[in-house]
């Protein structure tokens, strides 16, 4: 099983403050945001210097870095079920700088009883720190599981003004 999207057909590995991270487009949107550790190179298809959302997807993510940017304003095709797209799209209503638990999406998806399967399609979020999974912690405070390392977490968040003096 392959580590990114099997629909891309266009990647790009891009440097960032948290390491290298690994985009993965279609014509029709971004359909994946991987950190670079967890990619193998040989897989991925090639890059595509006209892909647009590929140049949006990197833009922007320069500017979320540079903090002149909160919000992407991207076009995706991400593939997920109904579930994990109703998810998902909590997920990318959780202002910068701000958190939520588990137990929050669920209760924004009204299925209060969800939590462990939000957590899971938490984890499968193909678009990370653009559909910011990050942004999710444990009911107690805890940063809790995370892709790309809680190492990586604790710098999104710390980038996003919280956990200051941790990174």
């Amino acid at each position: 099983m392959k580590d990114f999207p099997e629909h891309a057909t266009c990647s790009r590995e891009i440097d960032s403050p948290v390491g290298t991270l690994m985009l993965f487009a279609t014509s029709k949107g971004l359909a994946g945001l991987f950190f670079g550790h967890r990619v193998p190179d040989s897989e991925c298809p090639p890059d595509n210097p006209q892909n647009p959302h590929l140049n949006a997807a990197e833009k922007q993510l320069a500017e979320y870095f540079a903090k002149e940017r909160q919000d992407f304003d991207l076009s995706y095709d991400r593939r997920g079920t109904a579930f994990q797209e109703s998810v998902w799209q909590q997920l990318s209503k959780i202002p910068f700088g701000e958190t939520c638990s588990y137990g929050d999406i669920a209760r924004r998806i009204n299925n209060p009883n969800s939590v462990r399967a939000v957590g899971l399609a938490n984890g499968s979020n193909p678009i990370s720190i653009i559909v910011p999974c990050h942004r999710v912690i444990g009911a107690n405070g805890s940063l809790t599981g995370f892709g790309g390392g809680l190492d990586i977490k604790q710098k999104l968040l710390t980038h996003e003004g919280l956990l200051l003096g941790l990174g």
